[in-house]
């Protein structure tokens, strides 16, 4: 028997074996049962959730990010006057302490970092406000040094999402109906407002998060109080509406409010997820104009789901579900672009998912 073989076959089988199983990050809110922040195994061949371990004690961590290495995870604290967190990555899957600033803003519930992973923002839900932070070599915050402030005398700002695009930071503004653009300023660090917004919202719609294709030639904004989706095209340096989309089932009359959105790997699908409905919606894309055709409202077989993300093969779609303390696994058509439930596991109040 040749054992150097048998060796190289046990060992590649192996590597195989490893490979499959990636870690996932679960962002909670900790009034009830719920510690900080978990980690769980996810199976990129089977997709099966197992191993639900506390990663990191944190308070309410709404909202989490990685470095664009995945050296380091950074966390919102969604209580009190508001708090962002960074956690280096262990080689166990957990994350140790390393700093954390003033949010400058109540109830912050998004984060971001910069694909050059020295630049984090952070939008404040209450504080009506964006901060900017600087982060430092060894993966922790700097104090913030920008903050725009987007409440009025006339109006309350609800900022909900701040993200990155290249050199560009965009922002929705859920009270105000709006999405900001910021270029970054010749000196490399600070940025500045181009317009009101992007294009025009109707009134109460409550733009929440969205997605840019990888051209960044479109723009898909969900609403939350709406149900819809904001179609939006680029052209030359200006933004157009193309149209406005229902994220509801026909069918359906209920209260709802939408929450997260997802563009596939390949910009050919896009996902929205449903609360109160409690479905993902999956629309087609045209790679031409950019409009889109809805094709499934799916069960997400739990209740109130906040947020979702796609695994990094693409092959399958999970999502948070807060109320009903669970996180369900769908597999992805890759052709159809549409979902089919596989399993789902039990987690303490999940609200962000991160791969």
């Amino acid at each position: 028997m040749n054992f150097k073989l048998l060796f190289l076959f046990l060992f590649s089988n192996l590597f195989i074996c490893n490979a499959q199983i990636v870690p996932l990050y679960v962002g909670t809110y900790t009034d009830s049962v719920s510690k900080g922040i978990y980690q769980v195994q996810f199976n990129t061949k089977t997709g099966a959730l197992s191993n639900l371990q506390l990663a990191a004690k944190t308070q309410n961590p709404s909202f989490i990010a990685y470095s664009p290495d995945k050296k380091y995870v950074y966390a919102v604290g969604e209580s009190g006057s508001g708090s962002v967190s960074s956690f280096k990555v262990e080689e166990n899957g957990t994350l140790t302490f390393l700093n954390q600033v003033a949010s400058n803003g109540g109830a912050p519930c998004y984060i971001s970092i910069k694909n050059t992973g020295n630049k984090a923002a952070v939008a404040n839900y209450l504080g009506g406000n964006v901060s900017l932070y600087e982060i430092s070599d060894d993966g922790s915050l700097q104090d913030a040094y920008q903050i725009f402030d987007y409440n009025a005398p006339d109006k309350i700002s609800h900022a909900h999402s701040a993200r990155f695009f290249n050199d560009k930071l965009f922002v929705t503004d859920l009270g105000r109906d709006a999405v900001y653009e910021y270029p970054l300023n010749m000196d490399g660090k600070n940025y500045d407002l181009i317009n009101p917004s992007i294009v025009k919202f109707s009134e109460k719609s409550g733009p929440r998060h969205f997605s840019i294709t990888k051209k960044g030639d479109y723009i898909y904004v969900i609403n939350e109080y709406a149900s819809t989706i904001t179609a939006i095209k680029k052209v030359k340096d200006q933004f157009e509406l193309i149209a406005n989309y229902s994220t509801l089932d026909a069918n359906y009359k209920g209260e709802n409010a939408c929450a997260d959105i997802h563009l596939s790997k390949d910009d050919r699908f896009l996902y929205g997820s449903n609360r109160g409905e409690n479905t993902i919606v999956v629309f087609k894309r045209n790679l031409t104009d950019g409009t889109l055709e809805k094709i499934q409202n799916i069960n997400v077989h739990g209740d109130w789901p906040r947020n979702f993300t796609l695994e990094p093969t693409g092959k399958f779609l999970l999502v948070a579900n807060k109320k009903s303390n669970n996180i369900s696994v769908f597999k992805v058509d890759s052709n159809s672009g549409t979902l089919s439930f596989l399993n789902s596991m039990e987690a303490p109040t999940p609200v962000c998912l991160l791969f």
